[in-house]
């Protein structure tokens, strides 16, 4: 299945490699080939924002939660988000004169190649695949790669000499399911091939008409060694649907041009005993034929060596892959299978191999998903999704967009954030339109769910209509990257704007009561319910009444945007006048509230209950991903998110809650807890290609229960970050090393990993006691740094260290010039 495939990309385009010898289908992906959305005009219900505040202070809150959007209903607005979807299958078809032996299907991350690997008789066959970063295509490279040794099974082919046959072809991708709807159709529909050879290879063309009118397509070159021959081969499917006025061009075509029939696939014969290599590239938008002509003048240029087409790709993609690396003293485990590996991991604990390897997976997927120049943040599927309307295949920014970045900064990945900037940078008119039309509020309003040119509302239920969280929450990785790259003119330009416009709309929005502290409603902790408010009969709703007053998170949310616009402010010497403003909006928020076991509240309003049995853990922001509450400065209150976390029950949780809930842990400091997180995750919502699920597909009552278990790379990105925040803790005023260490992770190092203003490594035994840090600075900081309790003896060697003290719990006050160098190292014991 797709699913179960090994991806590749360049973060723009993508292959997904499904690992078959006799026919093997790679789909191909193309990251701004989107469709099926809809988007209307935004009327103005602005004026439902005091009714609805009307109903919920006369106690009405399920009638106040469907208030606005019963509004959009009535006037007939009905956006939807638009959908990716795959541009083409690419299809080989090879004999096979024995049942297959010794086969093997790989992904070499540091280099992005699918490799698949097998025995015919005596005849060793291959295939590789990657999708090149330095010249935007995908390379496909086939062998036959000599004998084996010592045969096992008798041959039958009269020569020894190594020989490859079959076909390779591209063809309109099946999906998941038969489907006969007219949408489905008319695309199906528009589906046209051509074959064309010269004196610089062989070529396949296909295109399609996505539903704005635009052509999307691809074009496929067949190039061979040595004694070749080949023959085009194009086949017809009857459809119910006209072409309308979709031309086929070629002349070996123009008869097809009288009937209504769509050409869905095309296939290419190779005969050779060299190799076989294919490149293809893809185009979005356009004209098919001015497109054809202009990729197939590319591919003509690209050489037609594999080796060197990978080299110049290299160059490129492995300085992001190695950008940061880890060792946790694995190497028992490099050799293993991943079906080994999740075997054991079935017993209970997952290996330290898998959980190294999924750290170096979840980061080789972002590099591979996204790209520096892009439009798009790296999606839920990322770039390899496999049917027409995919279930959650939009930017959610409730949780999900935000756990994908969350381990960028450390592991040196920061450049890569622009692509999301820019993308909501791009809807802010949208986001502008939607504070004022639905609220009455400037400043901007973004909903959870966003598609490319879609920032208007378009998922109409209460549960996110009436959540405001996603503009602040998102201007945290605004922040964040800032601190990180020191960079003044993104702040200037992109960070501070963004902020600004985000703390507009609270000012609107919050309501000042008698006792002068804020009233934020209508307010949602996504997407939970009050335990008060759940259906007594059992009914399973999937959202029964989630709009309440003073969501914990919301104020979570609003203390952290506020304290950064200042601090920001500040730094660049903008909107001075209004930090007075900014900062008796900080004394006015609420406080937060602990429940009757101590434990912190999700919402402050004392008419709502907590409900445990829930997967979201957002009122444990201030504690992660925030920073706002740590042990050294807060120790009860900390306590109380401690608690909070504890409280929630099993069987609600979902794959990315459990790697949520593992990065809480390690900021808690409980590497055991956090380290189970993670043990369940593996056993639970895991393919053995690596992709995570939504939720257990098993229904083995580690997560909620579904009919289906759609994959989401979210807890993909959530694991690396666990991985990261077990290992270290960083902010500006602080630097914990091995903050959460398990005790699993006796030994092991890390190498280059980011801190503000800088990088850092370091290197641990445990059982020795041996460790060693190394940190430096591109610019001045001045922080705290922690070593773990067992590190007590350290030699201390610096360079352009200003001050450099340290106190009886082993924290160093630090004061860095830029360009400092700072080691600290303690032997083994004794």
């Amino acid at each position: 299945m797709w699913r179960e495939a090994l991806p590749s990309g360049n973060g723009k385009l993508g292959a997904s490699v499904q690992g078959g010898i006799q026919d093997e289908m790679v789909l191909l992906q193309h990251s701004e080939l989107w469709h099926w959305g809809r988007k209307d005009k935004l009327p103005d219900v602005s004026h439902t924002l005091p009714e609805t505040r009307q109903l919920m202070d006369g106690g009405r809150y399920l009638e106040a939660s469907w208030h606005l959007t019963h509004a959009l209903q009535a006037e007939g607005y009905a956006s939807r988000l638009f959908s990716r979807f795959p541009l083409a299958a690419m299809t080989v078809s090879m004999a096979c004169e024995h049942a297959f032996r010794k086969y093997g299907r790989e992904l070499n991350m540091d280099t992005g190649e699918v490799h698949i690997r097998w025995l015919d008789g005596r005849r060793n066959y291959s295939r590789s695949l990657f999708v090149s970063r330095a010249d935007d295509c995908i390379v496909y490279e086939i062998q036959a790669c000599g004998l084996e040794e010592e045969p096992s099974v008798q041959a039958t082919r009269t020569t020894d000499s190594p020989w490859l046959s079959g076909t390779v072809g591209l063809q309109f991708p099946p999906g998941d399911r038969v489907r006969e709807d007219d949408e489905f159709n008319k695309l199906k529909s528009s589906v046209t091939l051509r074959a064309d050879e010269d004196e610089s290879g062989n070529y396949l063309f296909y295109g399609g008409q996505n539903d704005d009118g635009q052509d999307y397509g691809a074009v496929l070159r067949l190039i061979q060694e040595e004694n070749a021959s080949v023959r085009k081969e194009i086949s017809a499917d009857r459809v119910s649907q006209s072409m309308g006025n979709v031309p086929i061009p070629g002349k070996a075509q123009q008869k097809q041009s009288e009937h209504t029939e769509s050409l869905l696939s095309g296939k290419l014969h190779f005969q050779t005993t060299g190799k076989v290599l294919v490149l293809v590239k893809m185009f979005d938008t356009g004209r098919r034929e001015q497109e054809w002509e202009r990729l197939k003048d590319e591919l003509s240029m690209l050489e037609s060596d594999y080796v060197t087409l990978l080299a110049r790709h290299c160059k490129l993609h492995q300085p992001l892959f190695r950008s940061a690396e880890l060792d946790l003293d694995d190497e028992a485990d490099d050799g293993r299978s991943n079906e080994d590996l999740l075997l054991e991991a079935y017993e209970g604990a997952a290996p330290t191999g898998l959980v190294r390897k999924m750290w170096a997976y979840g980061r080789y997927l972002f590099i591979s998903g996204t790209a520096e120049d892009s439009h798009l943040p790296f999606g839920l599927y990322g770039l390899w999704g496999g049917d027409y309307r995919l279930i959650w295949g939009h930017n959610m920014a409730n949780e999900n967009v935000q756990m994908m970045y969350w381990h960028t900064a450390v592991g040196g990945l920061s450049h890569l954030n622009r692509s999301m900037f820019r993308y909501y940078n791009g809807l802010m008119e949208d986001f502008r339109d939607n504070a004022r039309k639905l609220y009455g509020c400037g400043g901007i309003y973004i909903p959870a769910g966003t598609t490319p040119g879609m920032g208007l509302p378009n998922q109409i239920v209460p549960v996110i209509m009436n959540w405001t969280g996603a503009a602040g929450w998102l201007a945290r990785h605004y922040y964040t990257h800032y601190q990180f790259t020191g960079d003044m003119r993104f702040l200037l330009e992109e960070a501070l704007p963004f902020m600004r416009e985000a703390i507009q709309f609270y000012e609107d929005f919050l309501v000042l009561g008698a006792d002068d502290k804020y009233t934020i409603y209508p307010s949602v902790s996504p997407e939970n319910t009050p335990d008060n408010f759940m259906p007594k009969d059992g009914q399973q709703l999937a959202h029964p009444m989630p709009t309440a007053v003073n969501a914990t998170m919301d104020i979570a949310i609003m203390k952290e945007l506020i304290q950064h616009v200042i601090e920001g402010s500040r730094i660049a010497g903008m909107y001075s006048a209004e930090i007075p403003r900014w900062e008796a909006m900080l004394e006015r928020l609420p406080n937060y509230v602990l429940n009757a076991e101590g434990a912190v509240k999700e919402w402050i309003h004392p008419a709502f209950e907590d409900r445990r049995d829930h997967r979201h853990l957002s009122h444990l922001y201030p504690v992660f991903p925030g920073q706002e509450v740590n042990r050294e400065e807060q120790p009860e209150l900390f306590h109380a998110f401690e608690q909070a976390v504890n409280q929630r029950r099993l069987g609600a949780q979902s794959g990315w809650s459990l790697a949520h809930m593992a990065s809480i842990y390690a900021r808690l400091g409980n590497g055991e807890r956090s380290l189970e997180c993670l043990d369940m995750l593996a056993r639970s919502c895991l393919l053995n290609n690596g992709y995570t699920l939504h939720n257990d597909w098993r229904n083995m009552g580690v997560c909620m229960s579904m009919p289906a278990a759609p994959v989401q790379l979210d807890a993909n990105m959530g694991w690396v970050n666990a991985v990261q925040e077990m290992l270290l803790y960083v902010s500006v005023q602080w630097i914990k090393l091995l903050p959460a260490l398990p005790a699993r992770w006796a030994r092991g190092s890390i190498h280059n990993w980011g801190i503000p203003g800088g990088s850092l490594s370091f290197t641990w035994n445990r059982t020795s006691g041996l460790f060693r840090a190394e940190l430096t600075t591109s610019r001045r900081i001045k922080t705290k740094l922690q070593l773990p309790k067992w590190v007590n003896a350290c030699k201390l060697l610096s360079k352009n260290v200003g001050i450099l003290k340290s106190d009886e719990n082993g924290t160093y006050e630090l004061d860095l010039e830029a360009g400092a160098e700072l080691v600290l190292e303690q032997s083994a014991f004794g």
